[in-house]
């Protein structure tokens, strides 16, 4: 079976500047990490591997510090990776990363299944993974907690609803996106980082995608945009109160409905 897998480099730490124009991350220079949903997607891709046999690639989209990412993905046992990275790409929304990478997903040939995690933690929409299926034309499923049947022409999944945990069945090629209690991921191996040291990384702009037309892509191509963002604001305000567990009862339930929360 052949395996794409979703993964996108973040911050690692919350101090991050925003531009003031644009309204994006500044992502130069900061510290950065693999997006800890998408190592759930990848490991459940290399225990599909593990099973059914095919390769594992991974993509991702950034600046060329992105590779870091992919090299990892090398470590963990990865086949191939793509970076997509053109700076006709910054500033991105969900719908223009969704296109972007799709077309990307494009130039790696077919691929039986797709795996994203279930969201980023800079962004937190979990809107790419179902977007991208939606430009491939293909089925998609989100929320998989557990894949319980991998079958010739499909795979039959758990995932967790809001009220309920539903089952579902779904064909190749499909893209699904994964959550966090799927598999626990493995480590990185040194053994793999000595023996992919010299592996190369594939990087993709915008003149090697089939659909080259610039409005489709970055900020041009991004029905939303970010008008404002600010920290929140810090409380350190608290109040101390002691006596009985009925008269402290009383007083919770006044401060309360002083402050309209009841």
């Amino acid at each position: 079976m052949d395996i794409l897998v979703c993964i996108k480099q973040v911050p690692g730490t919350s101090k991050v500047e925003v531009d003031p124009v644009t309204g994006v991350l500044k992502r130069d220079g900061v510290d950065s990490k693999m997006n800890p949903y998408d190592l759930y997607a990848l490991e459940t891709a290399l225990r599909i591997r593990e099973e059914k046999g095919g390769t594992v690639k991974v993509i991702s989209m950034g600046p060329p510090q992105a590779m870091d990412v992919i090299r990892e993905a090398y470590t963990m046992g990865a086949d191939d990776g793509v970076l997509l990275s053109d700076r006709k790409f910054g500033g991105a929304d969900v719908l223009a990363t969704a296109y972007t990478i799709s077309q990307g997903a494009r130039m790696m040939g077919n691929v039986d299944l797709i795996l994203c995690g279930k969201q980023t933690t800079d962004g937190d929409t979990a809107q790419v993974g179902p977007e991208m299926a939606e430009y491939l034309g293909i089925p998609h499923i989100a929320n998989v907690i557990k894949i319980e049947d991998i079958k010739e022409f499909g795979m039959v999944v758990e995932m967790d609803m809001p009220n309920t945990i539903e089952v579902a069945e779904i064909n190749y090629p499909c893209l699904l996106t994964v959550e966090k209690d799927i598999f626990q991921p493995r480590l990185p191996s040194y053994r793999k980082k000595l023996a992919t040291s010299d592996r190369g990384i594939k990087v993709l702009s915008l003149k090697d995608l089939e659909d080259q037309n610039e409005k489709r892509y970055g900020l041009s191509g991004s029905p939303t945009q970010v008008e404002r963002i600010f920290p929140p604001a810090v409380n350190t305000d608290k109040e101390m109160w002691k006596g009985a567990g009925e008269e402290l009862g009383d007083r919770l339930a006044a401060k309360l409905k002083d402050l309209k929360f009841i």
